[in-house]
């Protein structure tokens, strides 16, 4: 967690010897560079993946019609959607994604600001987790096997079952188990009027029935060719009450978004052998990213450990809560974070390590979207209760609920310093001369695979006129400024 002590310019003194001290480090760390070695990954160009991105991009799967899932998650962000705070239902233009979009005036929770209480989790890279989704791993596999993306057979919990107990429609894998939930979320995709008042099965059976043109949802589409394309996608010729079911949705989703595996950057050319694959600057950075405090270095690999960054556990870093909140604390406006699931006193205000990779996209950051420029949130870590004190809300989109961030960060702060005095692991603070923090920000650079910041690059993923349209609810994504995303 970034954890380190001193201010000592170990940077200079290393300089003669850089690649051979980071080849060391990487021998003691076990890296390959390669997160997604002996994974078994689908193709963009697999027909799963294809009807899975079909699927991702209909605001069909909204129960108003009014949202998809790319609402929040479009590839041009990186898998996320570039707020700190989602709007999903009731957008004044349900096509506009990222800044500017805006929740319509007199909708159901209307107070002018965004309505979704966590930052957009990345759907890129999906695939290389193994222990659990969201910032609280509410989906959470029960196995945690190494390179199995909880399809280790040990079975997935959900929010459809209690904690620690597998839910036996999750599915085969993290990814699917997680797109079983955003179309039940009333604030995301369900909205508060369809099937409202009835379970997330409900919710769930109207939206295949729809899909499928038959029993409660037929005849609510304007066009519909699903069934052919599900016939395509699983090489079938049943009907759609037999093949289009909420298994077999999610299961293409889950395709689609397993495909976004963006891996191929500057580090893992280094690692792999390519002296020259980054800078000096990266190459210092990563020296101090991944040596223990006591030998000088920064100690980040602490939680940002193995080749994609994230040990997976949750801590509690005291980021700033703004937003909504979950309802938690006496402000009704705060977020318990992991304590939600675990009830366990240790997961006060934890959230879930995030990976370091592509990081260029993926902001803001943490699980609030508070900080607005990687810089910022590497500071936070660094000094947390200098950051909190000099917390400056303008970087926050001006809709942002900022009215009790105050109150709640400190709770959140004063929980991080009780646990440094019990001695739980936490974010410690870390003197870092400007010559390192920059060196620092060097090798997090070294992190994003170029493909990311390429449009063109991920014209795979987002479908274009020549990709079947089976509803005729496609979102075409577009910026504030009406250009195509």
């Amino acid at each position: 967690m970034w954890s380190c002590i001193g201010g000592s310019n170990n940077s200079g003194k290393a300089a003669p010897n850089l690649n051979a001290q980071l080849r060391q480090l990487i021998r003691e760390h076990g890296l390959t560079g390669d997160p997604a070695k002996g994974r078994l990954l689908p193709s963009i160009n697999d027909p799963l993946a294809q009807l899975g991105m079909k699927l991702f991009f209909t605001k069909g799967l909204g129960g108003n019609m009014d949202a998809a899932c790319v609402s929040c998650h479009h590839p041009v962000f990186g898998g996320s959607d570039g707020l700190s705070l989602p709007i999903g239902v009731d957008a004044v233009d349900p096509d506009l994604i990222g800044p500017g979009r805006l929740h319509q005036a007199g909708a159901h929770g209307f107070d002018g600001g965004p309505t979704v209480p966590r930052n957009s989790p990345a759907t890129f890279n999906v695939a290389l987790w193994d222990s659990s989704l969201f910032w609280d791993s509410r989906v959470e596999s029960l196995g945690k096997s190494a390179g199995f993306n909880g399809g280790d057979g040990y079975g997935i919990r959900t929010p459809d079952t209690p904690f620690g107990e597998a839910d036996l429609m999750a599915g085969t894998n993290l990814a699917a188990a997680q797109s079983r939930f955003p179309v039940t979320s009333p604030e995301e995709m369900r909205a508060f009027t369809f099937e409202a008042g009835n379970d997330n099965t409900a919710v769930r059976d109207h939206l295949v029935a729809r899909l499928g043109d038959f029993g409660i949802g037929a005849g609510e589409l304007p066009g519909n060719t699903w069934l052919n394309e599900f016939q395509t996608a699983f090489s079938s010729s049943a009907g759609a009450e037999e093949l289009i079911t909420f298994e077999r949705v999610v299961e293409a989703i889950g395709a689609y978004e397993r495909s976004q595996t963006f891996v191929d950057n500057p580090w893992k050319d280094f690692v792999e052998g390519d002296q020259n694959a980054i800078s000096r600057s990266a190459k210092r950075g990563a020296i101090l990213f991944f040596k223990p405090v006591e030998d000088g270095g920064a100690g980040c690999v602490q939680c940002h450990s193995g080749d994609f960054f994230t040990d997976e556990q949750h801590y509690n870093i005291a980021v700033p809560q703004v937003g909504r909140g979950k309802g938690d604390g006496g402000t009704g406006t705060d977020d318990f974070g992991r304590f939600r699931e675990t009830g366990q006193s240790e997961d006060m205000y934890a959230f879930r390590t995030p990976s370091l990779l592509n990081l260029a996209v993926s902001g803001p950051y943490g699980h609030s979207g508070a900080y607005t420029s990687l810089e910022a949130m590497v500071r936070h870590h660094l000094d947390v209760e200098t950051a909190i004190a000099n917390y400056d809300t303008s970087q926050l989109d001006p809709t942002v609920q900022t009215g009790d961030w105050q109150v709640n960060s400190q709770a959140a702060l004063n929980d991080l310093l009780q646990k440094r005095v019990l001695g739980i692991q936490t974010v410690m603070n870390c003197v870092l001369n400007e010559q390192e923090f920059q060196d620092l920000m060097a090798f997090l650079d070294a992190l994003n695979d170029p493909c990311v910041l390429d449009r063109q690059c991920l014209d795979p993923w987002i479908p274009d006129g020549s990709v079947s349209d089976p509803d005729g609810q496609r979102l075409n994504g577009k910026d504030q400024f009406g250009q195509p995303l």
